[in-house]
């Protein structure tokens, strides 16, 4: 049996509001094993996007236990929390998150530079993140000259250069044309075939089709969670 990646157990988030109290998260309970592709689904403000704020260790529960790859993350400062993100947790997000002063290859450099791995060394691992995603001819563009598939994909190399346990991606194709979406999520899947957890957040029935288990999200409760066939795309993106 696969060892757990991500273990939530009666997962509360509260908010107050006026005489309100808004239960983000009510009672989540969910695992994955590590090496599994999830998506994350639900109507807006059904409590997907504060879960995974919370599997990334950005925001923090106001009740119930997650665990990490084992490691209980309730009572962790936020330094050891920056920690976990740094060494396990890649991001990739809808708007890319790129900043547009910089090469590609100084914006997929940056995580390496928060790590504090000398510059020869950095820059040799993101070149080398950059060429695997098929962008080697692209490192010296800003991402203004990039188009939106290119910056999703630089947005990914940045999000893989510190070797991440788990992926998690919200909305990553919200952004993108048909065309781009499905080499986005050909890239996801040779990734996960690789090895890596993911977890994608994402309103698109054909981007879900992908992945091979959706988990469904209302009123904060999980209220369908199964396994589908994986709709697989055959083109090879990675190099």
């Amino acid at each position: 049996m696969a060892k757990a990646m991500i273990k939530t157990e009666a997962l509360y988030k509260i908010y107050q509001m006026g005489d309100t109290e808004v239960r983000a998260l009510d009672g989540v309970s969910l695992t994955v094993s590590e090496g599994e592709m999830v998506a994350i689904m639900g109507p807006s403000g059904s409590g997907k996007s504060t879960f995974m704020n919370t599997l990334g260790c950005l925001d923090q529960p106001t009740s119930g236990s997650y665990q990490l790859d084992g490691e209980e993350t309730s009572e962790l400062s936020e330094k050891e929390k920056a920690r976990l993100r740094n060494q396990k947790i890649g991001f990739v997000f809808q708007s890319f998150n790129l900043l547009p002063n910089l090469t590609a290859l100084q914006n997929v450099e940056l995580p390496l530079i928060y790590a504090g791995i000398s510059a020869s060394k950095r820059q040799k691992i993101a070149l080398e993140a950059m060429e695997r995603l098929g962008l080697g001819h692209r490192i010296h563009h800003k991402p203004k000259e990039l188009s939106g598939g290119q910056q999703q994909r630089v947005a990914i190399a940045r999000a893989l250069v510190n070797q991440p346990r788990l992926l998690l991606a919200d909305e990553p194709t919200g952004n993108l044309d048909t065309k781009s979406s499905r080499e986005i999520m050909a890239v996801f899947q040779e990734l996960h075939r690789n090895g890596i957890t993911i977890v994608l957040v994402t309103h698109e029935e054909d981007i879900a089709a992908f992945t091979e288990r959706i988990v469904r999200f209302t009123d904060g409760k999980i209220v369908d969670d199964r396994r589908i066939e994986q709709k697989v795309i055959d083109e090879g993106v990675l190099a």
